[in-house]
């Protein structure tokens, strides 16, 4: 796992200097530059590792709740002293160097999931269990979403797989993955159309259950209740900030806004296509040199990768993403401790959301929701938290021996 990060944030470091590269700032220790700003931050976040690694694991079980609550009182305190940058009130700022509190919501949720779940009888099949969950959950979600940040929020929704782990029943993970096509089902099609083919459906299952009155009456109410989601959708998307919505109506092709809110992924599939089987080799991207697509070292830092590593590049970091997950999860099956195993499921979640989204919006196939490539990515907030999450996770699993 230590030799996946230091290759992940040696990747993101060279290609962050790739996509601010100029004649003017050719050295990559430039600390005028992304790319010089980026190595203070690795150098900072390689210090922090260090410090995880030397203290007592325990003392993140311990002070679990104590985290959560700091930073669920920074997430409030931000929306009213922070700064804003692209409309999300979400950074405290002093100069140039901003910290946003919602990138370590993320860690701290996860201790404090790990911390309850891993109580003595808390069952996630319970009711109770389930509401409190929801609430820890919800709480940081609500903050951040007053910030107008929502991609963070989103991210949140990844944590379902860790709970299906715990035991969540598999129907809840079916139903939600369902809403979701749904929703967007609903959108791209008429919606009595979607409503007559749920209908078919419906009476196809009613027909087969009608000797069990218990299934019977559930699959009849889950009609209802799946016709009532139906309708609300319009409601839903009407509510939705105005870009989020030309976003999405991009997506599915509903508009072609090239110039606007399409550029972004226009311009990154551009880049990604371009670089073809091999790449154009490093420093030769002419997507990327002449800075067509915004936000390139940040959210879009995988179009550099595209255009000057391609198919190749592309799959290597893929493939270096996969194993680390894969290394995660394998590590988090041979932990003694539960909250040791629920905490690096929690991880992994989280990684596994923020690289699906983040490269799936970079070649169109998910809406632009601004959330940055784990290691990879330019940002101080987004590697500081993420080094944390990985090397609490990696201490506790040095000590597993000793945790129970």
């Amino acid at each position: 796992m230590v030799t996946l990060y230091l290759i992940l944030v040696t990747i993101g470091w060279v290609n962050i200097y790739a996509a601010v590269y100029s004649e003017e700032h050719k050295s990559i220790l430039d600390f005028g530059q992304n790319s010089g700003k980026q190595l203070i931050w690795i150098l900072s976040s390689l210090l922090i590792a260090l410090t995880l690694l030397l203290i007592d694991p325990k003392i993140f079980n311990t002070f679990a709740y104590v985290i959560y609550g700091v930073n669920l009182v920074l997430l409030i305190l931000v929306i009213f002293v922070g700064r804003e940058i692209s409309g999300s009130k979400s950074w405290f700022g002093v100069g140039d160097v901003g910290i946003q509190p919602a990138e370590f919501a993320k860690l701290a949720t996860s201790l404090a999931l790990a911390r309850y779940l891993s109580a003595i009888d808390v069952k996630i099949q319970n009711s109770s269990t389930k509401v409190y969950t929801f609430i820890l959950i919800a709480l940081p979600v609500l903050a951040i979403l007053l910030e107008n940040d929502t991609g963070s929020a989103l991210v949140f929704t990844a944590l379902i797989f860790m709970l299906y782990r715990e035991g969540l029943s598999g129907n809840i993970l079916i139903l939600g993955l369902m809403m979701v096509v749904m929703f967007f089902a609903t959108l791209m099609i008429d919606k009595l159309i979607v409503l007559g083919i749920i209908t078919i459906v419906a009476l196809i299952i009613i027909w087969f259950v009608r000797k069990n009155r218990k299934i019977l009456w559930i699959s009849i109410g889950l009609f209802f209740l799946t016709a009532g989601f139906i309708y609300s959708v319009d409601y839903a998307f009407s509510h939705l900030e105005e870009h989020q919505k030309t976003r999405i109506d991009v997506l599915l092709g509903k508009q072609v806004d090239l110039k606007k809110a399409g550029y972004n992924v226009n311009q990154s599939k551009i880049a990604i296509g371009s670089g073809g089987f091999a790449g154009k080799g490093f420093l030769n991207g002419t997507q990327t040199k002449y800075n067509f697509v915004p936000e390139q070292s940040t959210d879009f830092i995988f179009c550099t990768i595209g255009e000057e590593w391609g198919f190749v590049g592309s799959l290597t970091l893929l493939g270096l993403f996969m194993g680390l997950l894969i290394r995660i999860v394998t590590v988090a099956e041979r932990q003694r401790s539960s909250f040791s195993r629920i905490y690096g499921y929690a991880l992994a979640s989280i990684l596994f959301f923020h690289i699906t989204v983040n490269i799936g919006m970079t070649i169109g196939l998910f809406p632009v929701i601004g959330i940055p490539l784990p290691f990879v990515s330019y940002g101080g907030s987004s590697l500081w938290a993420f080094t944390t999450m990985l090397f609490i996770f990696i201490k506790q699993d040095s000590s597993r021996l000793n945790l129970l």
